[in-house]
């Protein structure tokens, strides 16, 4: 897995990028060229000028396509950009709690 950090101390800005199994690399950026790696590194949305696993541009692989260059049946094909999705369930810790008491119903009830 891939971990890119954002460094700063007194006098400089750096970006890391770790990778296991190798030694970090630091090295000075700016903000906005520490911006422009995780664009291209990040890969979770397509970007202007960037080929990603999101880009129309990227070449196909060979899950990308059925047999004989044949594209795959609808159920396959991605959702383009800004489709609606299904809403999640809320789960059980999001739920509205029971309002309590205050404490003078609560020191009433005590005696």
């Amino acid at each position: 897995m891939l971990v890119i950090r954002r460094m700063v101390d007194r006098h400089r800005s750096y970006t890391g990028i770790f990778l296991p199994g190798e030694p970090p690399r630091i090295f000075p950026t700016t903000d906005h060229e520490h911006g422009r790696i995780l664009q291209i590194y990040k890969q979770d949305k397509a970007y202007e000028g960037v080929i990603n696993d999101f880009s129309d541009d990227s070449v196909p692989s060979s899950s990308d396509q059925g047999r004989a260059g044949t594209p795959l049946p609808a159920e396959h094909t991605p959702s383009p950009r800004g489709a609606e999705r299904s809403p999640r369930p809320t789960p059980a810790s999001a739920q509205p709690r029971q309002q309590h008491k205050p404490r003078a119903q609560h020191r009433k009830a005590r005696q």
